[in-house]
């Protein structure tokens, strides 16, 4: 299990990288995480599970599956989130009833796990948050009380960017109760940038004052940025890139959902993506703005409005821009948008930006399904899924976006400049993506079209080449229980 000094030390992608590395010894790994909190998500058989576990599973060479990440938590507002158990809603709560009762939830994590047990080899268990947290131990499912409860070893992570990775290391050995201590076999050092030769008296220093052994310092990765961040959105520059011929911007709401949309659009050489926090206007000379999903759209089109995006977004359609919205984002650009029973965050009915002529009301029922077909304007193919409330129809939808089986899905204006869908995962269709750029600007001779899924899985190989160059694997395989199994032996 690795778990970590913190939040966003790596762990996601370092199991990314522990599941590559042991397909390629020809182990059959597969990736869990008790708990995750995350309203990135990915859709699967049976239902939705954290986008990472999506990821983790693209790099055991396995299709993602809800045993991936038994319990999801997906937050609505600062203290309320739907609960996802075995890929289904079971319930909304806010932070203190599910804190109470969460302890519950670890029988629905061991048989995800068991199932898992009996049929993989390897699994590789990420943790959530830090196990230091012991003012949340009572009833944990997602670092040590799950560590206990199914007798795995963890390896903890230290994020040596962040600063103060020996005092994070010998803290959480200092406040952790020893049985939980005991767990821990061995750290690891992530994003280390240099020489790693000139952190080795820090490194005798964590492990004189812990008594863990170091498996490795992993180096700061460039990969890493090609594939999608843990649960948060990464502010990356923002300044005009020259080398590049088309530049969208996207606002950065308090809900952000599904934000790995943007992932092939941020990876395109010729595409200057740039994400615009809260207090900062949307470009002018923003070629295309892009509204992406949210977790709870009334919450985030008030957001969206105190922010002054929607005079920027309203200003740049009136100019002759492009807007397109996806999930949420598509909900936003409508006339209206009514939930009176409050399915989607407390009840109300609001205004929308007005630039479709659709209007969308939420109802009771989550819509969670993979979908594919092809672009209505050029037919090229697309595949994806959608997971969202609500539905959304007007005069505008009479011009969808794609038809998914028959059934036509999203909208366009008259002019073909507002565009909305409900489908995830469009960029990455490379024939789609392509065109769109292409009607938002880009032009030929701009450069050679990124090939999306080809880019991932050389990412994918290039992290788990350098993690397994960095770290002791042998040591780290041997914990695991029964070690014969992991090397390829039978049983």
């Amino acid at each position: 299990m690795i778990q970590g000094t913190g939040s966003n030390v790596g762990k996601s992608l370092l199991v990314a990288a522990l599941c590559r590395i042991a397909l390629r010894r020809g182990i059959r790994v597969a990736p869990f995480k008790p708990q995750n909190m995350s309203n990135n998500a990915a859709v699967c058989p049976g239902g939705e599970i954290g986008r990472a576990q999506a990821l983790q599973a693209r790099a055991a060479d396995l299709e993602p599956r809800v045993d991936f990440n038994p319990v999801l938590l997906k937050p609505e507002t600062d203290r309320e989130a739907q609960v996802i158990v075995h890929g289904k809603v079971a319930d909304s709560m806010n932070a203190a009833d599910y804190m109470a009762s969460r302890g519950a939830r670890l029988d629905a994590v061991m048989q995800s796990f068991d199932r898992l047990a009996r049929e993989f080899e390897l699994i590789v268990v990420e943790g959530a948050g830090s196990p230091a947290e012991i003012n949340l131990r009572e009833g944990d499912i997602a670092n040590m009380g799950f560590a206990r409860r199914a007798g795995v070893p963890v390896c903890i992570v230290g994020d040596i960017d962040k600063g103060g990775v020996i005092a994070s290391l010998a803290g959480t050995r200092a406040v952790l109760p020893p049985e939980d201590a005991a767990m821990i076999r061995g750290f690891l050092i992530n994003k280390f940038r240099g020489d790693a030769k000139l952190f080795e008296a820090g490194v005798t220093a964590i492990e004189s004052r812990t008594g863990w052994p170091c498996f490795g310092v992993v180096p700061w990765l460039a990969c890493a940025a090609a594939l999608p961040a843990e649960d948060a959105v990464e502010i990356e520059g923002g300044r005009r890139d020259p080398g590049a011929k088309l530049r969208i911007a996207a606002p950065m709401l308090s809900r952000l959902a599904n934000f790995d949309d943007a992932d092939p659009l941020r990876m395109d050489p010729r595409v200057e993506f740039h994400w615009t926090p809260p207090g900062r206007p949307l470009p002018r000379d923003a070629d295309a703005i892009v509204l992406f999903g949210t977790k709870s759209t009334l919450g985030d089109l008030a957001f969206l409005r105190e922010q002054g995006w929607d005079h920027d977004i309203i200003a740049h359609a009136r100019a002759g821009g492009r807007v397109l919205g996806l999930c949420g984002g598509y909900q936003m650009l409508g006339t209206e948008i009514a939930d009176p029973h409050g399915v989607d965050g407390p009840p109300g009915k609001a205004a929308g930006l007005a630039l479709l002529e659709t209007r969308t009301g939420m109802e009771a029922g989550k819509t969670v399904r993979p979908a594919s077909g092809k672009c209505a304007l050029t037919g090229a193919p697309v595949s994806g899924y959608e997971i969202h409330v609500g539905e959304s129809g007007g005069p505008d939808a009479a011009r969808p976006m794609f038809d998914l089986a028959g059934q036509a899905e999203g909208a366009r204006s008259a002019d073909g400049l507002i565009e909305g869908s409900y489908l995830h995962g469009v960029f990455a269709n490379d024939r789609f993506r392509e065109a769109w750029l292409q009607r938002a600007g880009i032009g030929d001779g701009a450069g050679a079209a990124l090939d999306y899924p080809a880019a991932v899985e050389n990412a994918l190989d290039e992290l788990a080449e350098a993690v397994e160059s960095a770290l002791d694997i042998e040591a780290m395989l041997a914990l695991a229980d029964p070690p014969t199994a992991l090397r390829g032996a039978p049983g």
